[in-house]
């Protein structure tokens, strides 16, 4: 059974500064829904709420796993996580001195992931065949694409119904990012996942979402029900096309 995702009327601050303005997304189960924003614009902050990083003022987060639903506000990281919601970190947030393979041991958090640890590293080291050639090299000695494959995988580790990736592309050349959204795109066809992608790299993620969000400064300017309603919209083409 597909997983989903609602949030509503979200608001979240920093203290005083108002970072997310009653912000509201749905990700419809087996969906991948991109939500494009310039730096600054609240993308990540949306997505520390969802994982209970950032508690909102005001708003609702729901997750439908299982034909289940889970209120997420209040709930800690840790419950979030062992409800099958995993997050991809902007800029990857590895331990650099431990290996590729006890990055992603660490990745196995999730109650039901520790019982399939063996089978979900298999399951990894199959997407990833370069992560299983180097599971003995230190992760802060990998290539940026290769340790951005190293994140997606500990993302997998946990086994999720849900994924959350925040700015797979940041600091890739452009080829690697070309083949970073085509890893997160096999891995959700591959495992069944509804995924969440926060993403300034238009061009690339539109090339494996379903339909998308425009976020600026912290409120939804737009929502595309499609991805040629993204290719067509007047802000898209401003700030993405420079057309």
């Amino acid at each position: 059974m597909a997983s989903s995702l609602s949030i509503a009327g979200i608001h979240a601050a920093y203290g005083a500064v108002r970072v997310i303005d009653d912000v509201s997304v749905k990700v419809g189960g087996g969906e991948t829904v991109v939500l494009l924003g310039t730096n600054g614009n609240g993308k990540s902050t949306l997505m520390k709420c969802i994982m209970g990083l950032v508690r909102p003022s005001q708003g609702s987060i729901v997750a439908e796993i299982d034909g289940i639903h889970h209120d997420l506000v209040g709930r800690t990281t840790e419950e979030i996580v062992d409800l099958g919601i995993a997050l991809v970190p902007e800029g990857r947030r590895l331990f650099p001195k431990l290996t590729v393979e006890e990055n992603l041991l660490l990745g196995a958090f999730r109650r039901t992931a520790r019982r399939e640890l063996n089978r979900n590293l298999e399951v990894c080291f199959e997407t990833f065949p370069r992560l299983a050639e180097r599971r003995h090299q230190l992760a802060g000695s990998m290539s940026g694409g290769e340790q951005q494959m190293l994140a997606l995988g500990r993302a997998l580790m946990l086994a999720p119904k849900i994924l959350l990736v925040d700015e797979p592309s940041v600091g890739l050349a452009p080829i690697l990012v070309s083949r970073t959204i085509d890893a997160i795109s096999e891995m959700k066809q591959r495992y069944a996942l509804t995924v969440l992608m926060a993403e300034q790299n238009f061009t690339q993620a539109i090339r494996i979402a379903d339909r998308g969000y425009v976020i600026v400064h912290g409120k939804i300017a737009f929502e595309g029900r499609s991805t040629d309603e993204l290719n067509n919209n007047d802000l898209i083409k401003k700030f993405y096309l420079g057309l």
